[in-house]
Parts: C-alpha cells; structure tokens; sequence
C-alpha cells in the first residue's frame, strides 16, 4: 500500500495549478505586508508598544528601532512581489518566510490563525519548485524550464487544508458556539454595516451562520474534493470567504482559502482557462523517495496532535489558552475584562498599583487582560524593570474575565506571586483558575 501511495504522489503531473498558486500566494503575501503598513497595523504591533509580548522563549527577538519594521514589512511585501513574479524564487520566498516566522514570534497581541497558517504555507513554497514555469526565473534562465511537478506538490496543500478545516469545525461543536455566544456579541458591535447590519442582528441569522459554519469547515474540502460537487464548493467557499472578509476583517486569509482550492480542481482545467499557450502535459509515472516520504508522515502526525494538546491541560481552553494557539481554534470566544496589578517591595513592604497605560497600548491592555501567557510575561517584565533600579518584588494580579457573555470569573489566582513563578509549557500553571469550577 505504501508502494502505491508513494507512486500516487511521485507522479509528474501538469503544473499548472502551482503556478497558479504561485502568483496567488505572491500577490497575498505583498498585500499583507504592503497592508500592515498602510491601515498602521506596523505601527500599533510594533512602534508604539514600549513592551512586546514575544512567544515565550524568544524574548530576545524584538521588533527595529524607529521605524525599522516600516522597512522590514517593505522588504517582506517586496520579497512577495518576486514570489508572485518568480523572480530569484528561492531566495525571496526564503526571505518572506524567515522574515515572516520572526514577526509571528515577535509578537502575540494580535495573535490571528492565518498569521500560523503563512508560516507553514510559505515553508512548503520555499521547497516546492513553483517557479519552474511561466516565471521570469524561468525566461531568464535562472532555473531550468519544467512543465510538470510530483503529485505531492498538491496534495500537501489538501491535505493542509482537511487539517485546518476539520480542526476548526471539530473545536466549534461546543454549546457556546452552538449557542451563537461569540457571534452575538461581535455582531452586537456590526449593526452599521452596510446592507447587512441590521440581518447580523437577527437571532435567527446568528444561529445560522453558527451552525453553518459547522457544517461548512466539516464539509468543503469534501465537497471540492468530489468532481459533481466541486462547482458548489467552490462556489460555497467564495461566498464563506467573502462573507468572513466583510464582517471580520480579517486580512488575506479569506482570499488565501479561496486561493488553495486551485489544487482541488485538475491541473488540466487551471492549464486551459489560465494558461492556453502552453503545450500538454502528459503524466510520467514516479515514486516519491523514502526520504520525502517520512519526512511528510512526521509532518502530518505533528499537525494532527498538535491541536489535541490542549486535552493535557485542565480547564477550558477557552478560558485558560493552555494549548490554544497552533491549533486552528478559529473564532471560538469572545473575552473580556478588566487586570489590576500591584507590586510589593519584598524589603520594605510596600504596595504599588500599576497603571497599565503606563506600560502597554490600549490593544496590548484588552489582550493582556484575558490571556495569561501574556499576564505572566508582564509581571516578569516588571521584574526585570525594578531589578535595574536595585529592587526585588512581588507580583500580585487581579484578573476578572468573562468568556462568550458569561459571568465574569477570576482567572488568576490573586495570592500567587507571579514574578516568582515559572512559566510551564508542557503542564497546567496552578494559578491559572480553571473555568470548569464555574460552570
């Protein structure tokens, strides 16, 4: 059977479809990073914050001076415009993705699953030779010209696919989402949009769009997938795209889901709408090497466990975040609530509440406020601050959060010094409170 499925995916087939995608992913890639400029996204994540939230671990990453990101977003929307043209393909898109791996790193304030997803994309394109046809690398000579591309060339991006949405609509069949709890209230906030402003505040309305996005994530990829019903999807998935694009704002990703599924229809189909003047491609029978072969088994057992590592942990992943990035929990909980933080002097005692504007931006407080990765990096942040000026403390935090329109809970527990703790990424931090206990 692996003998088989090895052959299935060596094969050569038509390349059009990665060529395709190609240009798509290109183009995408500039406009998220010409864009982050543009709306001042660059200047809110990474100017104006005196204090970034890295990943943990990565703390020595920090954003340039002054208006070094400007220029670093210029050179990744640049690298972009080369992947689209296929110009110096490897060493661009090695660019956009380096440098695009260090800005997810960099900072965890507006924390978004595609941000995830360009990390994984841009690494497989940074392999795959996309570039071998209609590209500038190709006319000029700087690669050899090649009509075709193994099968696997696809499939990884399906297989990707079926990961992303089978997660995403596994992780909403919970009362809260079922329930339309987190539609409800980003809607409440909607009611003057154009058109439908007033449709998004119908109950009925929120109940469908819940509900359908369970069936829509559980199914689309099997709807494309199969040839009679491959027009529906495609049109389905044009109009959830869009939809999610309108009301959520949520950058290139609805354009970057439409994008993929060039790889659901034949290249066949992609080579005579887009590209007519090339010749047929007839497919040359292949094995993929036991190399590539275990290399991508690995890969996809990582993908498959690393969203059910959250089950390690106790509590709601909602509510606690232990395990919820990397794991395609997309649009799950609407959060908020308030952080009072005080510092005690450990020699003289005394008690100093923290003014938070003082330290974060008003995006950095709403996210630092309910996640407590980012409360425990604050209070270390001040740790470090005092201990310049010669000054052991403590850190005592009050945090009061409300998940999906809940009653507002306790999320830290408030007697722990959270300066004096260490941060445990492979078991549950005692004082984060579970929000089972408040069920």
């Amino acid at each position: 059977m692996l003998s088989s499925i090895r052959t299935f995916l060596g094969t050569e087939v038509d390349n059009s479809s990665l060529v395709l995608f190609r240009m798509i992913f290109g183009f995408l890639a500039a406009a998220e990073s010409y864009g982050a400029i543009l709306t001042g996204w660059v200047d809110k994540a990474f100017i104006q914050p005196k204090f970034t939230f890295t990943v943990i671990g990565f703390e020595w990453l920090q954003p340039l001076n002054g208006d070094g990101m400007i220029y670093y977003f210029m050179v990744m929307g640049t690298a972009g415009l080369f992947i689209m043209l296929g110009l110096f393909y490897r060493a661009s898109t090695f660019t956009f993705f380096s440098m695009w791996t260090m800005v997810y790193m960099m900072q965890k304030t507006h924390y978004n699953n595609h941000y995830y997803l360009l990390v994984l994309l841009s690494a497989a394109m940074l392999i795959i030779p996309a570039h071998k046809s209609h590209s500038l690398d190709a006319r000029w000579g700087l690669t050899m010209r090649k009509e075709t591309c193994s099968r696997i060339c696809y499939w990884f991006f399906i297989l990707q696919i079926i990961i992303v949405y089978s997660y995403a609509s596994l992780h909403k069949m919970h009362w809260d989402w079922l329930e339309a709890r987190p539609l409800e209230i980003w809607f409440r906030y909607k009611s003057n949009y154009w058109l439908i402003g007033s449709l998004l505040q119908e109950r009925w309305f929120q109940d469908a769009i819940a509900w359908g996005g369970v069936v829509y994530d559980g199914m689309i990829v099997w709807l494309l997938l199969y040839p009679k019903t491959r027009r529906l999807g495609f049109i389905l998935s044009i109009i959830f795209n869009l939809f999610n694009s309108f009301v959520f704002q949520i950058g290139i990703f609805p354009y970057l889901m439409i994008g993929l599924t060039v790889f659901f229809f034949p290249p066949e189909t992609i080579h005579s709408i887009f590209f007519k003047k090339k010749e047929r491609v007839y497919p040359i029978r292949k094995k993929l090497s036991m190399g590539w072969t275990y290399f991508l088994i690995c890969y996809f057992i990582i993908q498959i466990l690393l969203p059910l590592r959250n089950h390690l942990f106790e509590g709601n992943v909602n509510f606690t975040e232990e395990g919820h990035r990397l794991s395609w929990r997309m649009m799950l909980r609407a959060k908020s609530g308030f952080l009072k933080v005080k510092i005690v002097d450990k020699h003289s005692g005394e008690e100093t509440k923290i003014n938070l504007s003082d330290y974060l931006t008003i995006d950095q407080r709403s996210s630092v406020s309910v996640q407590p990765d980012m409360i425990w990096q604050f209070a270390q942040h001040l740790k470090r601050e005092y201990a310049r000026e010669g000054k052991k403390i403590a850190v005592y935090v009050d945090a009061q959060v409300s998940l999906n329109g809940h009653k507002r809970v306790a999320l830290i527990d408030r007697n722990v010094d959270l300066a004096s703790v260490p941060w445990e990424p492979f078991k549950h931090s005692e004082w984060i409170l579970t929000y089972d206990s408040y069920d």
